[in-house]
């Protein structure tokens, strides 16, 4: 069994930063790519950034140069490091990443969420 948790969610003023952790754990024989997205109340989720298995990262108009997205050595964890934080960037984050189990097919899998709120 594959999951995904996140941590890292807070309260923080506006221009502040937030570090949000993702660990995979489990029965994994390979990762595709990791990656957050996020939904505000009354929005739909959104993709924030990503990151792939090469190192490639993508990322949304509104965080670039803002948000970071990396990963540890082991390639199991993936980080979104968050500056100049916007009262807008408030919102549930969830933790995103295609992965091959040992047994089974590449599929998508999904973290719980964090919650993120910015303060004006």
């Amino acid at each position: 069994q594959v999951q995904l948790v996140e941590s890292g969610g807070g309260l923080v003023q506006a221009g502040g930063s937030l570090r949000l952790s993702c660990a995979a754990s489990g029965s994994i024989f390979s990762i595709n790519y990791m990656g957050w997205y996020r939904q505000a109340p009354g929005k739909q989720r959104e993709l924030v950034a990503s990151m792939t298995s090469a190192g490639g990262t993508n990322y949304a108009d509104f965080v670039k140069g803002r948000f970071t997205i990396s990963r540890d050595n082991a390639k199991t964890t993936v980080y979104l490091q968050m500056n100049s934080l916007k009262p807008e960037d408030t919102a549930v984050y969830y933790c995103n990443a295609g992965i091959t189990p040992v047994i089974g097919t590449m599929r998508v899998f999904w973290g719980r969420g964090t919650q993120v709120t910015v303060s004006s």
